[in-house]
């Protein structure tokens, strides 16, 4: 079963494309114009082990807002449609990440039920091009349409950096978890209900 797929979306403020991968080695080519946004998809990409590819153009003249958005929109898209009927995958996934003084937690449900909680403080206002105030953005972008409950949240922390770069790890690896296939469970749908 190839778990890959791609999706496009072009609209009068982005024009964005996504591949993905989800049996990947965490292999990322990524280009959104805002070079820090770019660094934390390729740190998704490698503890994720997910091969992507995410190619973006924005009105960036207006701010980051449209782009970080519309590549959530569009990762969260090609993530549901590569998961497919979801046969076989642990479902459930969750993980604590540190960086340096921060921590950040993501625990994820990949129900097809999209629902998102998420808390993170930040001092200022950007990193690089990045506003700060983006990151719960993009990741609620992403788990509405990816069709996941995610809980996400930055326990502490000083610097934003590291903050933003932890919530990012922490989602990554929760997702390879539950994106991952239970050898046990073989073709099964983990669900009683027979349909995610």
């Amino acid at each position: 079963m190839m778990r890959q797929a791609n999706v496009e979306r072009q609209t009068k403020e982005t024009n964005v494309s996504v591949c993905v991968n989800l049996d990947g080695e965490g292999k990322a080519d990524v280009s959104t114009g805002i070079g820090f946004f770019d660094h934390m998809l390729v740190l998704f990409a490698k503890h994720s082990q997910v091969d992507l590819v995410v190619k973006a153009q924005g009105d960036l003249e207006t701010g980051d807002h449209h782009t970080v958005e519309d590549v959530g929109i569009v990762l969260g898209q090609a993530i549901r449609k590569a998961l497919g009927e979801k046969r076989g995958i642990f479902r459930y996934g969750e993980a604590k990440i540190p960086m340096d003084e921060a921590l950040a937690e993501s625990v994820l449900d990949l129900s097809g039920r999209p629902f998102f909680v998420y808390w993170a403080d930040f001092t200022n206002d950007f990193v690089g091009s990045f506003s700060t105030q983006m990151t719960g953005e993009f990741f609620r972008s992403l788990s509405l349409q990816a069709g996941m409950t995610l809980h996400l949240s930055c326990l502490y922390g000083q610097n934003d950096h590291h903050k933003i770069e932890a919530l990012f790890k922490a989602f990554a690896l929760s997702f390879r978890r539950a994106a991952a296939i239970d050898a046990q469970a073989g073709d099964e749908i983990p669900s009683s209900k027979g349909m995610l």
